[in-house]
C-alpha cells in the first residue's frame, strides 16, 4: 500500500514541471495522495491545470498568499470540495529581482526586505492559520522549503537569506504551537536546483557548478529527490519528526572543503 493513501495534500508554489513543488506533487501522487493545487496569477493558471490533470487532479484554486481574502476563499473551497486536509506544502518565495544582484548592502531596500519577508516567510504562518481548521483531528503535516542561505551568507542570495532564516524560525514556532494538536511542521533545505525562481538569482549557474564540486555526492540534487523526502516527512512514517530542517543537498552542507580546495 502506498504510504500516503487516503491523504489529501495541498501543493502551493507550482511554477513549472521542473519546480520543487512539481517534484513533491509527483512523489505524493505516486504514494497515493489526493492532490489539491493553487496558482498565482492568470498567467500560471493554464500551466498548473495541465500539470494537475497529468496527476489526476482537477482541484485547482487561485491563491495570492499576500491576500487574507484569498486564503479564506481557498479554505472554503477545500472544505466544500474535499471536506478536510491532511498535508499542506508551502513552496513559495519571492523577492524583487534587483534585490538579488550585487551586494546585499547596496540592493536591499526597505521595500524589498518587506516584500521578501511577507511573501517568503509570513505567508507560511498565514497559510497554516488558514488551513488549520481543515486539519483538526487529522494528525496532519505542514512542510515548507528553505535553502542554506538561511544560515550562511551566499553571494547574491541577498535579501532572501534573512527571509529564509525567518521562514525556518516560523516553522519551529508553528511546530511548537501545533504539536499539541497532533500536527507536525517541518522544512526541507534543498540544494540548488535549476527552477524558474532560481533563474532570478544572478550567477546561479556558477552556484550550481560550485555546489556540485563541493558536495559529498559530487552532483546536484533533483526536484524529484526533494519530493521523495517531502512525501516521507508528510507521511505517518515520519510521525515522530517535527520542527526539523532536513537537508537534501547531496551532502553539501556537511563538507568543509572539497578535495583539491583550500589547504592542498
Amino acid at each position: 500500500m502506498a504510504f500516503l493513501e487516503g491523504k489529501k495534500a495541498l501543493i502551493t508554489g507550482f511554477a513549472s514541471d521542473r519546480s520543487i513543488a512539481a517534484g513533491i506533487a509527483r512523489a505524493m501522487h505516486r504514494e497515493g495522495a489526493e492532490l489539491i493545487f493553487t496558482y498565482q496569477g492568470d498567467k500560471l493558471e493554464g500551466r498548473v491545470r495541465e500539470f494537475a490533470q497529468s496527476l489526476g487532479s482537477d482541484s485547482v484554486h487561485a491563491l495570492d498568499v499576500a491576500s487574507d481574502d484569498d486564503l479564506a476563499a481557498l479554505t472554503d473551497a477545500i472544505r466544500a470540495r474535499h471536506g478536510h486536509l491532511d498535508i499542506a506544502v508551502h513552496s513559495i518565495g519571492f523577492a524583487p529581482r534587483d534585490a538579488l544582484q550585487g551586494r546585499f548592502i547596496d540592493n536591499t531596500s526597505r521595500e524589498a526586505f518587506g516584500i521578501a519577508q511577507d511573501i517568503s516567510a509570513y505567508s507560511f504562518a498565514a497559510l497554516a492559520r488558514a488551513v488549520l481548521p481543515l486539519m483538526e483531528g487529522r494528525q496532519g503535516a505542514m512542510l515548507t522549503l528553505s535553502y542554506l542561505g538561511a544560515e550562511r551568507a551566499v553571494p547574491r542570495y541577498n535579501v532572501m537569506g534573512p527571509a529564509k532564516a525567518a521562514l525556518e524560525s516560523t516553522m519551529r514556532y508553528l511546530a511548537a504551537d501545533l504539536g499539541p494538536d497532533g500536527i507536525r511542521v517541518n522544512a526541507i533545505s534543498a540544494g540548488p536546483i535549476k527552477t524558474l525562481a532560481a533563474a532570478g538569482i544572478s550567477g546561479f549557474r556558477s552556484m550550481l557548478s560550485k555546489a556540485e564540486g563541493m558536495s559529498a555526492l559530487k552532483r546536484n540534487v533533483t526536484a524529484d529527490e526533494v519530493g521523495n523526502v517531502a512525501a516521507f516527512l508528510c507521511s505517518d512514517l515520519a510521525s515522530g519528526i517535527t520542527g526539523e530542517v532536513t537537508y537534501v543537498d547531496a551532502g553539501f552542507r556537511m563538507m568543509g572543503f572539497a578535495e583539491g580546495g583550500a589547504g592542498d
